[in-house]
């Protein structure tokens, strides 16, 4: 490269996070699931051009977006990689760190050495074209939230995140930080050949925009700079949200880094239509803001965030109460209908301010929670169903009797009553993606292969490992050595209804409850313990038939969050006793039930 970009070479000195890690940067982007996407237009000039990525563009190689693409005059790519400073490793001291301060990639016939393959996020690059005229490059990528470290040993190279169409002029956007203003050195790419005038300092400050997608060479003497416009976005952990298939909450800080009054607006936008071979997306994630605590009920109000929708905070000044908030986003999967599971639903988080000097773009993401796994609960029999007889009764007020000299009943009544205390059920449920099974017994652990299984027997698990493995059981149902499930039938979402039939064979010794092995008149054999009775004898065929209705979420917060991790509903239950010939009772009983997913795995392990 030639003498003027050592020059800036030289005289940078600003560490950033990744720095140490160069042009690997995307395989941790890549890893956290984003999936909206932002064109980003650039004006590149003819000769060089300093830019500055407020977008993703790793999805694709440098050779495949720019060196197979005839329309693009770029040929050559420069990425800043300020030194690490003292650091010495990253994980390993047998894997020192880069001494390189830039990162270069060329077309083939410039001969530049291709140290750089794919474009950094919250990087600053010099640009070279070939073509005589301004360029255009709409650079199409995942929007990332603004990263930055400021050094005062050097000059910093970087962008800033301002208002793609109404861009604000020097002046103004450091007049919310006048110690930095009084004390900063700006320095811009004019376009053309780099000389000692290019890059140029700037003067013109009241007609010099701070223009989105341009880097410039800064320094502030011994003044930090915490400055990139009126207000910061902090997320934790990818520099954006991502509920993925499971996360139903997420919080971010929005913070006032001025000394005056700052409105904060956050908009939902739509993104744009993925490149080809990326997942495409069903729709805007359907997002809740979360509102005041009901101290009557406890639960949170919320408003919506749709489509185009907005929601706006006024941040107090620096350093007093309010000038740092938390903003807490739900995500309602009980609206996110449009999709299979594992459907991507994404959009857009803008954040913008009242002065218009700053606008940050973050990715927000989801993908339609999945039924699969393990579920385990409980219910709670609150109210069974009576039968109580009412009798005929004569002019004397004596009860009447029939033909056959049984009193003559007027009336039965089956209506459910409540109960003096709840009867507490175990509920444990497994869906493997098509069918819902009702388990009497189920082991989670590590398998014989060290993968985490759940299974209908401890014989699949690993028995080095068994201190850390789960057994949980549902003394309620039948045990057998078999532990065989039974399925359900109808389907397992919220408005949904799961119906399957538990039967207890009279003669079955092990959970019969009519049976008592060595008592002669409950062991269900005759007199000489010889021959078995018949059904009804002594015991009874118990007939469970279990329903649950699965109700649509609350309209609060938390439940409108939770759907996907936690059902509850009504739960039913018709008992009947089947005894002598046709011989039978019924019992109906009903209460509520709540399971929570325990686990994803969709497969249930069996000998």
């Amino acid at each position: 490269m030639s003498s003027g970009s050592s020059f800036c070479a030289r005289r940078s000195r600003r560490p950033r996070a990744w720095a140490a890690l160069g042009a690997s940067l995307p395989w941790l982007l890549a890893a956290s699931g984003w999936a909206q996407w932002q064109t980003q237009p650039i004006l590149v000039k003819p000769g060089w051009t300093a830019i500055y990525l407020h977008v993703d563009a790793s999805y694709q190689t440098l050779d495949q977006m720019v060196g197979q693409d005839v329309n693009n005059p770029i040929d050559q790519l420069w990425l800043w990689q300020p030194p690490p400073g003292t650091g010495q490793f990253v994980t390993s001291p047998e894997v020192p760190l880069a001494g390189s301060q830039w990162a270069t990639w060329g077309r083939i016939g410039t001969g530049i050495a291709d140290s750089l393959t794919v474009l950094v996020p919250n990087g600053a690059y010099l640009v070279h074209s070939s073509a005589t005229t301004n360029f255009t490059w709409n650079l199409l990528g995942k929007p990332v939230a603004p990263l930055y470290a400021w050094t005062t040993s050097g000059l910093n190279f970087l962008g800033f995140p301002t208002p793609v169409n109404t861009p604000p002029a020097w002046d103004a956007f450091l007049s919310l930080a006048p110690a930095f203003q009084g004390t900063a050195e700006i320095y811009q790419y004019q376009g053309g050949p780099l000389s000692p005038i290019n890059p140029s300092r700037v003067f013109a400050y009241h007609t010099t925009p701070v223009t989105r997608g341009e880097a410039f060479w800064m320094r502030s003497g011994t003044v930090f700079n915490e400055y990139f416009g009126p207000f910061q976005v902090s997320f934790s952990g990818a520099p954006g949200v991502s509920f993925g298939d499971t996360v139903s909450q997420y919080s971010f800080h929005l913070r006032n880094v001025t000394g005056t009054n700052v409105t904060v607006n956050m908009s939902l936008l739509g993104s744009a239509t993925p490149p080809a071979g990326q997942p495409p997306i069903s729709d805007v994630p359907p997002l809740l803001v979360r509102g005041a605590l009901n101290l009557t009920n406890l639960t949170y109000a919320y408003s919506t965030l749709g489509l185009g929708g907005s929601q706006s905070w006024v941040l107090q000044p620096e350093g007093h109460a309010g000038s740092d908030i938390v903003v807490v986003l739900g995500l309602n999967r009980y609206a996110m209908t449009s999709g299979a599971p594992g459907a991507t639903f994404a959009g857009l988080l803008e954040f913008t301010d009242s002065f218009g000097f700053a606008q940050v773009d973050a990715p927000v993401s989801a993908q339609v929670a999945s039924t699969t796994g393990l579920w385990v609960g409980s219910a709670s029999v609150s109210q069974v169903a009576n039968y109580l007889k009412t009798y005929q009764r004569d002019p004397n007020n004596n009860p009447v009797v029939s033909t056959n000299g049984n009193y003559v009943i007027a009336n039965l009544n089956t209506n459910l009553g409540a109960v003096a205390s709840s009867f507490p059920l175990r509920l444990i449920l497994h869906n493997d993606g098509t069918n819902t099974y009702l388990l009497q017994r189920v082991f989670y652990g590590l398998g014989a292969g060290s993968n985490v299984v759940v299974a209908t027997s401890q014989t699949l698990l690993d028995p080095a490992h068994l201190d850390t493995a789960r057994r949980i059981s549902a003394t309620d149902l039948p045990w057998s050595a078999a532990n065989a499930p039974w399925a359900f039938t109808g389907s397992f979402l919220p408005g949904g209804t799961l119906t399957t039939t538990v039967i207890l064979p009279y003669d079955d010794q092990a959970s019969n409850p009519f049976l008592h092995t060595y008592h002669p008149d409950h062991d269900n054999l005759n007199a000489t313990f010889t021959q078995e009775l018949a059904r009804g004898a002594e015991s009874y065929d118990i007939v469970r038939q279990i329903t649950l209705n699965i109700a649509p979420p609350s309209n609060d917060f938390a439940s409108l969050t939770r759907v996907g991790q936690s059902f509850g509903g009504t739960y039913l239950e018709t008992i009947s006793l089947n005894g002598l010939g046709t011989a039978a009772r019924t019992f109906n009983v009903t209460g509520s039930f709540s399971v929570t997913r325990l686990s994803p795995i969709a497969t249930l392990s069996q000998p």
